[in-house]
């Protein structure tokens, strides 16, 4: 029996790519690139050694992961992006600044993490500014959903942290009533809305560009519970204080 084949939340399209970014997809990719395979992938073993570690879905050029990777060298940090040219501009970076604590993954995110990650092995997942797809119609190929957020919860481990960021403000909304009504996460908000952007993430030319056009930008962040946590527990989360990479900063909401 043959299971539905999911939406996807993204349409690949012929981009250009650079002489250098050709190349480093060429020579680059084996020692920063990781193939789909069969079973889950042993990260301990990739990246040699038990360490923190962040996961970018959708990580555009690199900005964010890159600088990441760089001024955080305990910390071990996975991309996944569909878009080649975007990688093949990462892995230039990585090469030149001779990152050993990063990997990537060019592939759909949600058949990743369904396919190739382990549950509880991430102490922190990045997703900033994804597609919002902002026509009606569309709305289905939306990355964010139950399905989608319930699938990043269980690669998180207990009081791990889900960051999510966008400049469309119907889909933060549809974000934060996603998150909010996911039993195994807890907002990081005091309010239970959104938190301050962190100071850790510089503004991505997303988040450039939407401020260019007027939009506001929402951040949203969402701490794992433990197992046995109850509903009032999941109702007092502390504010938002990002252990892996600094305390939140300057908030940008519109």
């Amino acid at each position: 029996m043959q299971t539905q084949r999911h939406i996807r939340s993204f349409v690949l399209r012929a981009g250009r790519m650079t002489p250098a970014q050709e190349r480093a997809l060429e020579e680059l990719w084996p020692a920063y690139g990781l193939e789909m395979g069969d079973g889950r992938l042993d990260l301990a073993a990739i990246f040699g050694r038990g360490a923190p570690r962040c996961l970018e879905i959708g990580f555009g050029v690199g900005e964010v992961i890159g600088k990441l990777a760089e001024q955080h060298p305990h910390i071990d940090y996975l991309g996944i992006e569909v878009h080649r040219p975007g990688v093949g501009r990462l892995l230039l970076h990585a090469a030149r600044m001779n990152l050993r604590n990063l990997r990537v993954i060019c592939h759909d995110a949600v058949e990743v993490l369904k396919d190739q990650l382990p549950d509880d092995s991430f102490d922190e997942i990045l997703v900033f500014f994804p597609d919002p797809w902002h026509k009606k119609r569309h709305h289905k190929r939306r990355l964010i959903d139950d399905t989608f957020v319930a699938s990043a919860a269980a690669k998180l481990r207990s009081g791990g942290v889900l960051r999510l960021a966008t400049d469309w403000q119907a889909y933060a909304e549809q974000m934060l009533a996603v998150c909010n009504a996911d039993p195994k996460l807890a907002s990081l908000s005091p309010n239970g809305t959104y938190v301050a952007r962190p100071e850790f993430r510089s503004p991505t030319r997303f988040e450039r560009r939407g401020a260019r056009l007027g939009h506001g930008v929402w951040d949203l962040a969402y701490t794992k519970l433990t197992a046995t946590a109850s509903p009032s527990e999941k109702a007092a989360a502390n504010p938002v204080d990002d252990e892996l990479h600094g305390e939140g900063g300057e908030n940008h909401a519109g």
